[in-house]
């Protein structure tokens, strides 16, 4: 069996995956993705399965990887840059990995709020730099944190904000009672009501065409002056025109995210 992988996380994190796959006596050919529509057409037709991450496996990539390619596994949850009803049509299975990287979705998301609420990109570059520049930073207790989405990745965020001490709301169509009791998180019943409340938002669900650009314009206005927006979700979340007028006009404070509406840019 000859083998595509893709996905970088599971290429850099140490475990025993790695033995276990080599173990299994298959040609492993290893790429950094995420990969273009251009590359992986290059690539398709000699491999009987896919292990990626969010490369684009379009309807024409699909296509040509047949009648050799047995399997694509998704190394993650968001299958969005899969094009699903081509699979279908196409008999190809389709697997993905919950739960597999919600920690580390989690911590990442707290390092980029801690970073922005501490200035430290701004340190480190003073540092750099050679200057003694002092700027005060923010605290995140009693913060109000607004998630979109209470799924593995919300809630490992939610037990982190409480850490924190912060004050913890969330909006989403799957509601575990158990983990929001535990946690005191405070519901709504709308994204509106979610931004009005907050000072800082941070996505966790799935892209699709209802959460395509959910932070938007009219949405970041309801928010205090000086909000936050974390991103360590999709790209596509975000209308990133509107989160730059509102860095601009100071009704944003920071804006820190992983993701880009094209990747790689």
């Amino acid at each position: 069996m000859r083998i595509l992988l893709t996905t970088c996380s599971y290429q850099d994190t140490p475990g025993p995956h790695h033995e276990l796959m080599e173990s299994q006596g298959w040609e492993i050919v290893r790429e950094r993705g995420p990969l273009s529509e251009e590359r992986m057409m290059e690539l398709a037709g000699d491999f009987d399965a896919f292990l990626c991450g969010d490369d684009a496996l379009t309807r024409a990539v699909i296509e040509k990887s047949l009648p050799r390619l047995k399997v694509i596994s998704k190394y993650g949850i968001g299958l969005d840059k899969i094009d699903i009803p081509a699979t279908k049509e196409l008999k190809v299975p389709v697997l993905f990995t919950p739960g597999v990287n919600h920690d580390t979705v989690a911590e990442h998301t707290f390092l980029l709020l801690l970073a922005m609420a501490k200035n430290f990109a701004y340190a480190i570059d003073g540092t750099r730099a050679g200057r003694w520049d002092r700027k005060t930073g923010s605290e995140l207790f009693e913060k109000r944190i607004g998630l979109i989405g209470l799924g593995r990745i919300g809630q490992e965020v939610a037990r982190r904000a409480r850490a924190f001490g912060m004050e913890v709301h969330a909006y989403g169509n799957y509601w575990p009672e158990d983990i929001a009791a535990e946690f005191g998180i405070i519901r709504h019943d709308s994204l509106d009501s979610l931004f009005s409340s907050v000072d800082i938002i941070s996505p966790h669900t799935k892209l699709t065409k209802e959460t395509l650009h959910c932070v938007n314009a009219e949405r970041l206005a309801m928010m205090p002056d000086g909000s936050w927006v974390i991103n360590t979700g999709r790209g596509e979340l975000i209308d990133q025109a509107a989160v730059i007028a509102a860095l601009d006009s100071g009704k944003l404070a920071g804006y820190a995210a992983d993701v880009l509406d094209e990747e790689p840019p």
